[in-house]
């Protein structure tokens, strides 16, 4: 199997728990158009088409091409939210958690890219209420990075004097991979988090071998 055809995969194992099958390929067909052509510039025909329905039965699964968006924002972010979590609630010093959450953070944005470039990037087409929920979830992801940086600059593992704009840097450096990446790269996915982890422990220079003897050591 292609470099291609294993992201096809990944990104339709993604919508495994949309049910029925229909909505289920509508929702990876507005992935699909939404990636290709943005949000604004896709129809519901575009839609439809791609998932091998006509206009008319799109409507039965979800009223409005907005109301896939949020379907899809969803998924995709409270798939962040547990990545996240994860890492937060795990065993361990704050480096050994900080390289498992980018770690694992980037190589879903890499592994899903196609998907991470539409939740990421058509934020703003989101209806007021469902913006509202969705950044929810985001400043929820946000939180538990921000305590796991929190935790290193407290025990001295980290220098950062910044937390919340470290936070910030480090999200912002996995969430634009969904912007570059490409299947047929020479990078892998796994190879992406690998590279992005040890470059975020670098900037907040954290002892790679996970020890507290920053500067209170």
């Amino acid at each position: 199997m292609g470099a291609a055809a294993e992201q096809a995969a990944e990104e339709n194992q993604e919508w495994a728990g949309v049910t029925p099958d229909a909505a289920r390929r509508l929702v990876g067909a507005a992935v699909e158009a939404f990636a290709e052509r943005g949000y604004h510039a896709t129809t519901t025909r575009d839609i439809a088409g791609r998932a091998g329905m006509s206009p008319a039965a799109l409507y039965i699964h979800y009223k409005t091409k907005e109301e896939l968006l949020y379907r899809i924002s969803g998924i995709g972010h409270e798939k962040a939210l547990r990545i996240m979590g994860a890492a937060a609630e795990a065993e361990g010093s704050a480096t050994e958690r900080l390289r498992d959450a980018v770690r694992t953070f980037a190589r879903w944005h890499a592994e899903h890219h196609t998907t991470a470039r539409v939740i990421q990037y058509e934020l703003q087409a989101l209806s007021p209420g469902h913006y509202t929920e969705i950044a929810g979830l985001r400043r929820r992801t946000d939180h538990l990075l921000r305590q796991i940086i929190q935790d290193g600059a407290d025990s001295g593992e980290f220098r950062a004097d910044d937390v919340p704009g470290t936070t910030l840097a480090v999200l912002s450096l996995c969430v634009d991979v969904a912007r570059w990446f490409s299947a047929d790269g020479r990078r892998t996915p796994d190879e992406v988090g690998a590279l992005y982890a040890d470059l975020v422990l670098r900037m907040v220079g954290a002892d790679p071998a996970g020890s507290a003897t920053g500067r209170n050591g």
